[in-house]
């Protein structure tokens, strides 16, 4: 398995729609487990593969409390949806932005499980606030879209900011000149 560089707003990759994977295969099965280890790591409860630049229709997640119960659904799809919540969300790519989102309060969902068997559930509760926010990222849409113009503007601007300062840390200071 291999850790993944996850993509951070505003790349635009993030932007990108995803494509149906035709099968679920051994290469779609080692992106699941290097997304899942990615995302443990990170950590966080769900990636999507747009998130670490790949353009296929593949989601991970884990929202038990031991993180001990992993979901990997390539094309997954919402079927139905019922109820509205506000939950805060969060995302591992706009990292350290929190803000309530207004999402469907249960789903019924479709997709494919890691062995290409499809499966369909019902999901409510912070899993379908989360397989919802992860589907998003695949259609090239993310959390802060649900925000104000303003804040999108002020978030997108304090992590251009953080992204140059990191960049600026990471460069070998300038020789001097003699």
């Amino acid at each position: 398995m291999a850790l993944l560089e996850i993509l951070h707003f505003p790349d635009p990759r993030l932007r990108i729609k995803a494509k149906p994977l035709p099968a679920v295969t051994d290469a779609t099965r080692r992106l699941m487990a290097d997304m899942l280890e990615t995302m443990y790591t990170a950590p966080g409860i769900g990636l999507a593969a747009t998130q670490v630049g790949v353009d296929q229709r593949v989601i991970v997640l884990d929202v038990s409390d031991e993180h001990d119960e992993p979901m990997a659904l390539a094309n997954p799809e919402i079927l139905a949806k019922e109820g509205t919540e506000v939950m805060q969300e969060g995302c591992l790519s706009v990292p350290g932005v929190y803000e309530d989102v207004e999402r469907a309060e249960r789903i019924r969902v479709q997709a494919l499980d890691r062995d290409g068997k499809p499966v369909e559930f019902d999901a409510d509760g912070l899993l379908a606030v989360c397989i919802q926010h992860e589907i998003d990222h695949l259609n090239g849409k993310l959390f802060v879209d649900y925000l104000s113009e303003l804040k999108r503007k002020r978030i997108k601007k304090r992590l251009e900011k953080e992204a140059r300062e990191l960049q600026d840390s990471r460069s070998p200071a300038a020789s001097p000149r003699l």
